[in-house]
């Protein structure tokens, strides 16, 4: 039984080869992370064209919208910084059965398979959403408690496991087909519901991108906790959300194991 020191030590020795890679590639680094800033700045210029011709959208005003978006983009600079790389690279190791690299290593697979690689470019932009989310509270007049800021930063976090898991799910199809392709720009158009309020959804189009997939709640619940403080019935909604999609990865991901050919079978 391996302990958190050892992943611990696994994943700072990943981080190394990660940010060494980075600064022997500072074009690439930079190219990235202004491709990444422009998107965001088209994010938040989009808001800006909308509530120059409303008040409110969904009984959301500007800033609270602003606040929504910023958090959004926290939790997939996060996702895309720390498991991105990896989690998609997953899928072409196992379709060419280079998987078998990850089985001989000591420790948990899935661990090690999703926590390879780090995306330095996602991580510094980060920043970016940061301020966002602070200029958006400061406009408000926001003064969110020590408790506050505990919550908001444990509901990002579930929101970034909650969309890790989605993503090592869907990943986990190329176990038993062909190809994984057309994943990654599925997951890109689901998370584009991750930036909407959770009110502007009514009828089926609630129950699918509400209550049955988790892309809209990981952002606004956060979102919320900040803007109107703590509500236990929506804070133990995404952590019970986060332990039930991340045991239900777990659990597909180890049966996909099982039927994995490795390059020497």
């Amino acid at each position: 039984m391996f302990s958190l020191a050892h992943y611990a030590r696994i994943w700072l020795a990943s981080a190394r080869y990660a940010i060494t890679r980075t600064l022997m590639f500072r074009g690439d680094f930079f190219v990235w992370a202004l491709v990444e800033l422009f998107w965001m700045s088209v994010n938040i210029l989009m808001v800006s064209v909308i509530y120059e011709h409303t008040d409110t959208v969904a009984g959301w005003t500007k800033y609270q919208m602003m606040l929504l978006v910023g958090t959004s983009m926290l939790i997939q600079r996060f996702l895309m910084g720390f498991f991105w790389s990896s989690i998609f690279e997953m899928g072409r190791n196992i379709k060419s059965g280079s998987f078998d690299f990850f089985l001989a290593q000591p420790g948990n697979v899935m661990f090690t398979a999703t926590t390879r690689k780090l995306d330095p470019d996602s991580l510094i932009n980060s920043l970016v959403a940061v301020s966002v989310v602070a200029y958006s509270a400061h406009q408000l007049g926001l003064h969110p408690s020590l408790l506050d800021f505990a919550l908001y930063a444990l509901l990002v976090v579930c929101g970034v496991v909650i969309h890790y898991s989605v993503l090592v799910l869907s990943i986990s199809a190329a176990f038993w087909i062909t190809s994984a392709q057309g994943i990654e720009g599925s997951y890109f158009t689901l998370s584009e519901f991750s930036r909407l309020p959770r009110q502007a959804f009514h009828g089926l189009a609630n129950v699918v991108f509400v209550w049955a997939l988790p892309m809209v709640v990981v952002s606004n619940v956060p979102a919320h906790t900040l803007l109107h403080g703590f509500d236990l019935g929506l804070t133990a909604w995404v952590v019970g959300m986060t332990i039930a999609w991340f045991g239900v990865a777990v659990f597909v991901f180890h049966r996909g194991l099982r039927r994995y050919s490795s390059a020497s079978s």
